[in-house]
């Protein structure tokens, strides 16, 4: 009830607002694209802002033989991603090739810190909060993990869209099975 609710106010927002919207999303395994896909054709974001492990089913940090599956991954979310219009801004994860991340994004791709100026804001992005948490910024962009720091918005708890320059943010969760996906073993308690 709850996502269709901040769904909701995010489509309420986003038709009477003339602001940027940044969708800032990290960590996505293969299954979610369609998702994905689904909030840029209905919120259709000026920005769009990935912090790293695109293909995050695909561990190539323990599995480099797999490089072939991740780049046919990563040529389905380039689709989806550059289809939109959208300016992009693509992070290197610790799952990423950055070699074949070129290849399918270009310039789109910076380094972990950067910190650039959206609608008036800082934005610090990176994969991880390490990246960021030193960086002076309006918002912290990041994902990789489930740390929370100040001023900090971590993707990988939820997608991020951020209006701009008011700064007003509505946090959609991912589809159920994403956390499976990304291979997080899920801890069950009595």
């Amino acid at each position: 009830m709850l996502g269709f609710l901040r769904r909701r106010r995010l489509r309420k927002i986003r038709e009477n607002s003339k602001e940027t919207l940044v969708m800032h999303v990290s960590d996505t395994p293969e299954n979610v694209y369609p998702f994905l896909r689904m909030l840029i054709e209905e919120y259709k974001p000026d920005v769009i802002i990935h912090t790293g492990d695109l293909a995050d089913n695909i561990k190539l940090e323990r599995r480099p033989e797999l490089k072939p599956l991740y780049a046919g991954s990563l040529r389905k979310l380039a689709r989806i991603l550059k289809g939109s219009g959208a300016r992009l801004y693509i992070v290197p994860g610790n799952e990423d090739d950055e070699k074949t991340l070129r290849e399918f994004f270009g310039d789109s791709l910076v380094e972990p810190g950067t910190v650039m100026e959206i609608g008036g804001k800082k934005l610090a992005l990176g994969h991880c909060w390490r990246d960021v948490v030193d960086k002076e910024a309006d918002f912290k962009l990041y994902g990789h993990n489930f740390k929370v720091i100040p001023r900090g918005l971590n993707a990988i708890l939820g997608v991020n869209f951020i209006f701009l320059p008011s700064g007003r943010v509505v946090k959609i969760g991912y589809p159920t099975g994403t956390d499976t996906a990304r291979g997080y073993k899920l801890r069950r308690g009595l």
